[in-house]
Formats: C-alpha cells, structure tokens, sequence
C-alpha cells in the first residue's frame, strides 16, 4: 500500500495519522509541503525517524528543491522525482492520499 501525504507535521496531524496506521512494508511518498518531515529538522519530531526501516519512505525530490531542504534529507527516504512518483502509484494495489 501506499500512503501519500501532502501536508506538513506543522500544518496537520495527517503524517503522524498515517505513520500510526501504516503497516510494516507499506511505502509513505511525501510530496508538497509534507517533505519538511524528510529534513533532520523535522523527522525526529513527527516520527518519521522512528519508521526508518518499517516503512518504504519516499520524498519527491522536486518538491524538497523547491523549499531548498534538499541537502537537508535524513538517510532512509529516499528521494524520487515524478516518474517514480508515478512508479510508486502504478506499482501499489491500494493508494491512500492523507489529507
């Protein structure tokens, strides 16, 4: 499965939500604003770190340029631009966007 979330850890509780219900081997793409969670800054607080290695992360690198936190990214999300975002959609069963 996999959970998309588009809103930061500052503007909404959507990525704690989803950490919380995603299970082990699920995969989480971040795009907009909920790239800020893929930043040393930001993954600690909102528990991104923790999921390190449960989860399939992911961060839609132009998003992450855009907001110049691309050196910023914490090791184990790995960066995707959109034809892996597409990728990621075409190849899940189930896509679950958390808004």
């Amino acid at each position: 499965m996999l959970h998309i979330v588009n809103k930061s850890p500052e503007q909404s509780r959507s990525l704690e939500r989803c950490l919380r219900m995603a299970r082990d081997g699920h995969s989480v793409l971040l795009v907009e604003d909920a790239v800020y969670a893929a930043t040393s800054a930001g993954a600690g607080a909102c528990g991104l770190q923790q999921a390190v290695g449960r989860l399939k992360l992911f961060v839609l690198m132009p998003d992450l340029e855009a907001r110049g936190m691309a050196g910023k990214r914490i090791a184990g999300v790995e960066p995707v631009d959109y034809a892996g975002f597409v990728d990621l959609v075409a190849t899940q069963p189930v896509n679950q966007s958390w808004l």
